[in-house]
């Protein structure tokens, strides 16, 4: 189980646990003062002793098939919209961008892949709103302001009659 304690915390007991061993002190008189076992305090010694060999992670997944240079195209062109690469409606969907990377590239992309793709771009998902062309917002903001109001009234008046006779 963790110890409770910052990763900074537990490095500064760490510390001064080591530093305690170096004046002298057995591991048992320093695990006392720490509040911990023995066994931990040898642990740290023997790391400091006898560091491990830093590895090296790989990154995971496969690399990207598009270079820098082709992802700032990419971003470039998508900047322009929708319209100025022939679609009816201005927003970019996954296969359409799918589709527009194979155009430019000749690179095949899943539509999950290029999910992935635009947020290490930095793009986030939007939604289209969806409002009417028919839609007044004049008529709208009046109806809140005077009839709403009126609805309200009568919906609490109504509640307030007693129909139980």
């Amino acid at each position: 189980m963790r110890p409770y304690g910052t990763s900074e915390q537990l490095a500064r007991r760490r510390q001064c646990a080591l530093d305690l061993l170096r004046t002298g002190q057995t591991p048992t008189q320093v695990a006392k003062q720490l509040k911990t076992t023995p066994q931990s305090v040898r642990r740290w010694q023997q790391a400091t002793l006898h560091p491990k060999p830093q590895r090296h992670r790989r990154a995971l997944g496969r690399p990207s098939h598009l270079s820098a240079a082709q992802r700032r195209r990419l971003v470039v062109c998508l900047k322009r919209g929708a319209y100025a690469f022939g679609y009816a409606e201005e927003y970019w969907t996954l296969d359409r961008i799918a589709h527009l990377i194979w155009e430019l590239f000749q690179v095949r992309y899943a539509t999950s892949s290029v999910w992935y793709l635009m947020q290490q771009l930095g793009w986030s998902r939007q939604k289209p709103q969806r409002r009417s062309l028919a839609r007044d917002d004049q008529a709208i903001t009046h109806w809140k302001r005077y009839v709403w109001p009126q609805v309200k009234k009568v919906s609490a008046s109504a509640r307030d009659l007693d129909f139980s006779r």
